[in-house]
């Protein structure tokens, strides 16, 4: 009697149909002569599978079938090392273990999420402070207009922050989950704010080149990627040292919040340079290959500093408010 093959798309079927195959074909051999059938194994394993009777390579590619749909069944997969890693994956070969292998689909990708890999660290910390940001700029946004001199103006330029931490956010983790590519007034021209952002504008699409352009994604640009992120978080100097220069030292680091702004430009560039020198990875190699190894440690300084910078920018609107001066006030910073 033959059986019925299964269905397509149940794959319990599937299995208990490769199960079945392989117990038959398991059934036909001789069970009398357990010798004589390894020798028989034996023999046909060094003849190749082309030269094992019709019984025994029925026997065999029911073995891989049920291996097989096993694997697909499970879904399972395990960390490999870092030698084993395609080469457009080897970016830090100070983390030795602890990899996540290629992933077949985008499914897969989004459930390696919740897997421990070298991955783990980066998605989960942008992504949590993706979410973070995310609820903030809500709560900013829906204050009562009571608590601003100009609410729209006031919160359209806040907003525009917030817009760009959760953009920048939800872009790095989703690059880390998804990584693999089996599966962008008058005079206003003259003035100094239009050049500041201009700059800030360039450097911005600059880091987003280096970021997704295969050729800059190799690990010998890896100083070229951190050169752009910090030249990206100094794009603040001039802009403070033309602040402090027409407005004085006292009143840039009382008014102008510049503390902040400092402390904000640290975190940022010291994450930056954590990530080009690979610390502490560099020094504990093996140590580090899940944990706090460096990217992980640039992650966290991003969602401190973009923090920290929020917090600078409050006070300003604050001042602003118990000042009286709106958005468009010059006399005040």
């Amino acid at each position: 009697s033959t059986v019925p093959p299964p269905e397509r798309n149940d794959s319990r079927v599937c299995l208990c149909f490769a199960r079945t195959l392989h117990l038959f074909s398991t059934l036909t051999l001789p069970t009398c002569d357990e010798e004589r059938r390894k020798k028989e194994e034996d023999r046909s394993s060094d003849e190749g599978f082309m030269g094992m009777t019709p019984l025994l390579q029925a026997h065999h590619a029911m073995e891989k079938v049920e291996e097989f749909v096993h694997k697909v069944w499970e879904g399972r997969w395990r960390v490999i090392p870092h030698d084993v890693l395609p080469d457009w994956l080897k970016d830090n070969d100070f983390l030795l273990h602890g990899h996540r292998p290629p992933m077949p689909s985008f499914r897969a990708c989004f459930r390696s999420i919740f897997r421990i890999h070298t991955e783990t660290g980066n998605i989960w910390t942008h992504l949590l402070g993706c979410l973070f940001f995310l609820c903030l700029g809500l709560m900013y946004m829906f204050r009562p207009n009571m608590s601003f001199v100009a609410p729209v103006q006031e919160k359209v330029a806040v907003g525009m922050f917030f817009l760009g931490a959760i953009l920048c956010l939800s872009f790095s983790w989703l690059f880390h989950t998804v990584y693999y590519p089996a599966l962008l007034q008058e005079n206003v021209f003259f003035e100094p704010c239009f050049i500041y952002l201009l700059v800030v504008c360039v450097l911005g699409l600059s880091a987003i080149t280096v970021s997704q352009c295969d050729f800059f994604a190799t690990p010998q640009y890896r100083g070229v990627r951190a050169g752009v992120f910090v030249g990206l978080g100094l794009s603040g100097v001039v802009p403070t040292l033309h602040f402090v220069i027409s407005e004085g030292l006292i009143r840039a680091t009382t008014i102008g919040q510049m503390g902040w702004l400092f402390l904000m430009a640290t975190l940022y560039i010291t994450g930056a340079c954590l990530y080009a020198a690979r610390i502490p990875e560099r020094f504990f190699p093996g140590k580090c290959d899940i944990w706090f190894h460096s990217h992980q440690l640039f992650h966290i300084l991003v969602v401190a500093g973009a923090f920290v910078h929020f917090h600078g920018v409050s006070n300003l609107q604050e001042f602003r408010y118990t000042a009286g001066a709106g958005c468009t006030d010059d006399r005040m910073l």
